[in-house]
């Protein structure tokens, strides 16, 4: 399951997928932080395209589950104005075994971050410098 919220997504951090079956379970955390490039960063704002990111979304989790043999995955992303600190992006990934659930989880927030339109806002602590959309290609 792939899901968008404009509201706090730290309760799921308590969400179980666990089966007998699960031998790896891997949880991913993306959270705000205060600099990127050399710039000092204030906040983030994510703006979505709701209806085609939860079907890439979706697509994506299948393919991991497919790719990876993959039990279980399930990813929230933040959307809205987001302070230093806030999580952005959880994932959950389980498997039956650690490997499957480490690769997937990479396969998925890499997936994410290069298909799923969502679209990130950098505000700096430097007012001289506007803010400005960036584009997330690099592992950061």
């Amino acid at each position: 399951m792939f899901e968008i919220k404009n509201e706090s997504i730290e309760e799921y951090k308590n969400k179980s997928m666990l089966t007998p079956e699960c031998g790896g379970v891997v949880t991913f955390e993306g959270r705000v932080r205060n600099h990127n490039d050399g710039q000092s960063v204030d906040s983030l704002e994510y703006e979505v395209y709701d209806a085609l990111a939860v079907k890439e979304g979706e697509k994506i989790l299948r393919e991991a589950k497919n790719k990876f043999d993959v039990i279980e995955a399930f990813c929230a992303h933040r959307v809205g104005h987001l302070q230093i600190g806030d999580l952005a992006v959880w994932i959950l990934v389980t498997a039956k075994h650690r490997k499957q659930a480490f690769l997937a989880c990479e396969f998925i927030i890499d997936s994410i971050k290069k298909t799923v339109p969502i679209w990130k806002k950098e505000h700096y602590s430097d007012k001289s410098i506007k803010s400005q959309w960036v584009y997330c290609t690099e592992d950061h």
